[in-house]
């Protein structure tokens, strides 16, 4: 009866956390894009603007330098999608891999775990991960080498994870570093730097430009983390993935692809995306369908029918 509940439980779980990821990532693809076809405004008050049919009606959206001299009545934010795509992915976590991390998170042949130390383990893999990861941004270094260092950061994880846990423990711990990162960049900088921002206009005072550039640096990066997200998502449906010896380069690979693939969008928005960029991702992810292509059989000697009449016989 136990197991039987525990099922419904993830069921529910797992289906709320599709909705809400949905809701999230659709509204992060959405703003990114916005940002990156806003057209010149004639008010020097405007970064830029945009009209836009959706749904049978006209749409004008205006984005502001700074902040416009008064606040309207309401003000929409955008947080609880993350915030409870983060809270029903780790309720998940909890339910299916540490209430059965014998069957799920443990595997003897790769570490001999008690479940109290694989699932903290587990836990210290989101802190130490979303650690290394703020102190990066908040180095003062330039983008270009915090993206190298990321990669660098990342494949440490996956192969610390893979050499620690089983397979489909592994993958959903490097999924779910990444989610809590992306979860924390709304929690600890967008949100705040936003409060501010608010608070500022409604004191009159000029928003820090600074709160600005650091949200924009942290939907970035959550933007081109969230195809890797998703693939590690649904990984645990294809075994060819996390039950290969070389899983740790394949969530590498996984990654650079779907990183890759998400920066051509990105640039294809703006009007310049060089075929290289969605090329490569694609060569990554055949070179990782390469790898883990299944060895042809050995070849064998054909039996004649004369040795198979004499066993019958």
């Amino acid at each position: 009866m136990e197991a039987y509940l525990l099922d419904w439980v993830s069921l529910c779980l797992r289906w709320a956390h599709l909705i809400v990821g949905i809701a999230w990532i659709g509204a992060s693809f959405y703003f990114i894009w916005l940002d990156d076809h806003l057209e010149t405004s004639q008010d020097p008050k405007l970064a830029g603007e945009l009209w836009a049919i959706h749904g049978g009606g006209f749409y004008r959206a205006e984005k502001y330098k700074l902040g416009p001299a008064d606040l309207p009545k309401t003000l929409h934010w955008f947080k609880w999608e993350a915030y409870w795509t983060w809270i029903t992915g780790f309720a998940l976590l909890v339910v299916v891999y540490y209430f059965n991390a014998e069957l799920y998170l443990i595997d003897p042949s790769v570490m001999a775990l008690s479940k109290g130390a694989a699932i903290g383990i587990g836990i210290g893999s989101l802190v130490l991960g979303l650690a290394v990861y703020e102190g990066l941004c908040r180095s003062g270094m330039s983008d270009a080498i915090i993206a190298a260092a990321l990669f660098v950061l990342l494949g440490a994880a996956a192969w610390a994870l893979t050499h620690v846990f089983s397979g489909r423990g592994a993958f959903i711990h490097y999924g779910a570093m990444l989610g809590t990162i992306m979860s924390a960049n709304v929690a600890h900088v967008i949100i705040p730097g936003q409060r501010r921002m608010v608070d500022a206009v409604r004191e009159g005072r000029a928003p820090d430009p600074l709160d600005g550039q650091k949200g924009k640096q942290r939907s970035v990066h959550n933007t081109y983390f969230t195809l890797p997200v998703v693939l590690v998502m649904i990984s645990n449906h294809y075994a060819m993935t996390y039950a290969s010896r070389s899983s740790w380069l394949v969530l590498i690979g996984m990654t650079l692809a779907g990183a890759l693939i998400r920066v051509w969008f990105v640039m294809r928005h703006k009007g310049r995306a060089p075929a290289w960029v969605w090329l490569g991702g694609v060569a990554i992810m055949l070179a990782v369908a390469f790898l883990l292509a299944p060895k042809p059989a050995p070849p064998t000697t054909k039996v004649q029918f004369s040795q198979v009449e004499q066993i019958i016989a």
